[in-house]
């Protein structure tokens, strides 16, 4: 970590499709850009959101690697089949059903609770963002399913300060 002694962080921890996957995604949220409008994410920036924990001490960066540490769970793939839209906020999301994915979500929250963090109490939703300030009437089909193998999850962190999301993984867990 470097640079960051002594300062909070903004950290949240995510599983990354790989290459192919992501270009995929992008070539989707271009698509449906023409049909909502907004701004796609970038290629490096898609990911999906296991647990978000926002500024935190490195002290609490520690004590969150320490709580994923004990998880052990097999890899698995992830299948996007859907576009969600969420008016409130403008989003574009693709998402699908994937209960390993639920259930390493589900019990990195609750290892997090255990170590002292407070976690959203809403039920994890399977969603990766496409478009911000999108505006669908309703969403568009996802003409094809994305697949990725995913293999680990990351403890990133976010400098939102630099005009678009930049993101740096802090550590990685492998699945399996």
């Amino acid at each position: 970590m470097g640079d960051d002694r002594g300062r909070a962080q903004r950290l949240f921890f995510a599983v990354w499709p790989d290459a192919i996957a992501a270009a995929r995604l992008e070539a989707v949220a271009t698509v449906a850009r023409s049909v909502c409008g907004g701004r796609a994410m970038a290629r490096d920036s898609l990911h999906l959101t296991l647990a978000f924990l926002g500024e935190v001490s490195l002290e609490q960066a520690a004590a969150a690697r320490v709580a994923a540490d004990g998880l052990r769970q097999p890899g698995f793939e992830l299948c996007l089949d859907r576009h969600g839209y969420w008016r409130h906020n403008h989003i574009l999301w693709a998402g699908g059903d994937c209960p390993p994915l639920v259930t390493l979500a589900g019990r990195l929250q609750q290892a997090l609770g255990r170590a002292g963090f407070q976690m959203e109490e809403r039920p994890f939703a399977t969603h990766l963002t496409l478009l911000r300030n999108a505006r669908c009437a309703s969403p568009p089909d996802l003409v094809e399913p994305v697949r990725w193998p995913v293999r680990e999850f990351l403890l990133v962190a976010s400098d939102p300060t630099s005009g678009r999301a930049a993101y740096r993984a802090v550590h990685r867990w492998a699945l399996g």
